[in-house]
């Protein structure tokens, strides 16, 4: 079983078995706008370890990011398999690069 799953099935007893003073657990008390705005803000700062070179942030950034979407999953009663077909169906198509429009990175 990867870590991932292993973490996600921790959330999953976390929410059914609530446990006083758990992270988790402080998560889904406070419901669906906290966790997005957790989200949000690891999303922001593993963008920022990234831009700034440092692995071992930027790795401990995606981590935290992972951890709170795997919260979020759990909250929208999407499993790791759910995300695993999607990426399967995903990857067996080639030739499908969208077209972008050119943007001015000055502006």
């Amino acid at each position: 079983m990867s870590c991932l799953k292993e973490v996600y099935e921790t959330i999953i007893d976390r929410r059914d078995h609530p446990v006083e003073k758990s992270y988790t657990h402080y998560l889904f008390e406070q419901g669906i706008d906290k966790v997005l705005k957790k989200v949000g803000e690891e999303s922001t700062e593993t963008v920022i370890a990234a831009k700034n070179g440092d692995n071992a942030e930027t790795i401990g950034e995606i981590a935290d990011l992972a951890y709170h979407v795997l919260v979020l999953m759990a909250m929208q009663n999407i499993t790791p398999e759910d995300i695993e077909a999607k990426l399967r169906e995903r990857h067996t198509k080639s030739g499908n690069l969208k077209t972008f429009h050119t943007v001015d990175k000055n502006t």
